[in-house]
């Protein structure tokens, strides 16, 4: 009989698992990029600028002061922080799936059943002890510990509490490319800030030597050497660019308030240096080699996370379709009387159950499970390899701005050297009748906005340098 009854049993889990096995076989995809280029175009570094501390890479005290502050105050980031947590606790609350739970408890309850009912009439005709009848109303009074526990066979628990580990490290890998962003943001602002300050400047000199050329048209005028129409247009110069200084003032005013959005206090002066700008140069930077991206870049790094996530989903999809093992098990006290609740082994209950399940009949909902977590696999693999060109582009752009901004500016500062210059030489020359008044004004003209474009081309310099060490995956 024990042999049937064995047979019977290794028949019904072989059943089982026939019919759990037949899972239809998806499409995979695998990282079909190119091996990396040995090294950017035209660099030959082997060192990476993404080793340089933060402080050391931005010299200026004051831009560093405004990233330390908003690494503690910025919202955003803030934000990001606590989704951290929630995700962190998620990996906890998957370890404690694959472990027994244990629940300890107790209850009372009373019952009078009718005296000409069956029970009724055996607990009339019995008693508890010699001479001791069964009294009318019985107590329940039970204290112990209830076990459930899913036994883990196809790793379906395990794989799901290392999947939502994944989840954790790209999410603290996503809080990390965010820090890069806005360090690269707050930085590029602020250059942004210090070229309005020195174009600022620039244009209240060139509103003086307006000034002055003006005061040399009107004693031309009165020597009637010009005309009221050469006044006037001097005049008119003179008023443009003094509008154009309120401009400027709302232009660094709203630089400002975007900066201390960022660094996450209310509207305030920025402390800043703008002679600065001008006088140094943004240092060298170390584009290394690009196999250097996949591990200093926390986008990259946060995309091969998820990417390693959403492969184990797809083990805990498939796990779905095979057999699930539950144990219950139960340990305790139970008597009518609570003196006898612990005092007497006769109120010792013990029980203990195994179940197994596997779904046989109408599998879709596990089905299209799983064919979703397939494809969000592949997804991830899409997503992680346009990450890594993303990546590869953006430091190879700015590899070739960088050098390209240079001989720009080069070339932009000997424009702006021969412009003034022949500011005084229109100037010279229309005192000595030998220029007309049109000569010098548009000499002025074309001296302000070669200023104000060296300044601009400055500036994109520091945002080419920002953007290549964020591109390199610094920032932090």
């Amino acid at each position: 009989m024990k042999g049937i009854k064995f047979t019977q049993i290794w028949g019904v889990l072989t059943l089982l698992l026939l019919l759990s096995s037949c899972i239809s076989i998806l499409e995979s995809k695998k990282n079909n990029l190119p091996k990396a280029p040995e090294a950017f175009q035209g660099s030959k570094d082997t060192m990476n600028s993404f080793y340089v501390n933060r402080t050391a890479f931005f010299h200026d005290p004051y831009l560093n002061a405004l990233i330390d502050t908003a690494l503690q105050n910025n919202q955003e980031i803030n934000i990001l922080l606590q989704e951290v947590k929630v995700v962190q606790n998620e990996v906890l609350a998957r370890k404690g799936a694959y472990i027994p739970f244990v629940n300890v408890g107790g209850g009372m309850a009373a019952d009078k059943v009718g005296r000409y009912t069956s029970q009724g009439a055996s607990d009339a005709m019995s008693t508890i002890a010699p001479g001791k009848q069964t009294p009318e109303v019985l107590g329940n009074f039970i204290f112990g510990a209830n076990i459930a526990w899913e036994v883990d066979i196809w790793r379906k628990l395990r794989n799901a509490r290392d999947a939502a580990m994944n989840r954790y490290l790209a999410t603290e890998e996503g809080k990390n490319f965010a820090i890069t962003t806005l360090v690269a943001e707050i930085a590029q602002s602020y250059y942004e800030l210090l070229a309005l300050d020195n174009q600022l400047e620039i244009l209240q000199q060139n509103i003086e030597i307006q000034k002055n050329a003006l005061e040399i048209v009107r004693v031309e005028k009165i020597a009637a050497r010009v005309t009221e129409l050469a006044v006037k247009k001097f005049e008119a110069e003179v008023f443009k660019n003094q509008s154009h200084v309120f401009h400027l003032k709302q232009q660094i005013i709203e630089i400002e308030n975007r900066i201390n959005f960022l660094v996450g206090r209310y509207p305030q002066p920025i402390q800043r240096n703008a002679i600065a700008f001008s006088a140094t140069p943004p240092d060298s930077i170390y584009a290394g080699v690009p196999s250097q991206l996949l591990a200093n870049r926390p986008d990259i790094r946060r995309a091969e996370q998820l990417l390693k996530a959403y492969k184990l989903d797809v083990q805990v999809a498939k796990a779905d379709f095979y057999p699930s093992l539950f144990i219950d098990a139960r340990l305790g006290f139970n008597a009518f009387n609570p003196k006898f609740l612990i005092s007497s082994p006769e109120s010792m209950i013990f029980s203990m159950a195994g179940n197994m399940a596997a779904p046989v009949i109408n599998r879709k909902a596990i089905q299209a499970a799983y064919l979703s977590a397939n494809a969000r696999q592949i997804q991830a693999m899409y997503l992680y390899e346009q990450t890594i060109l993303r990546s590869f582009i953006e430091v190879a752009n700015q590899w070739s701005n960088i050098a390209n901004l240079k001989r720009e500016y080069e070339l932009k500062a000997q424009q702006v050297d021969a412009l003034n210059q022949s500011i005084a030489i229109s100037t010279a020359l229309f005192r000595s009748a030998r220029a007309d008044y049109m000569e010098v004004l548009l000499t002025q003209r074309d001296a302000l906005e070669s200023k104000f474009d060296l300044i601009e081309t400055r500036m994109l310099q520091y945002h080419a340098w920002v953007e290549m060490y964020r591109a390199l995956g610094g920032g932090r």
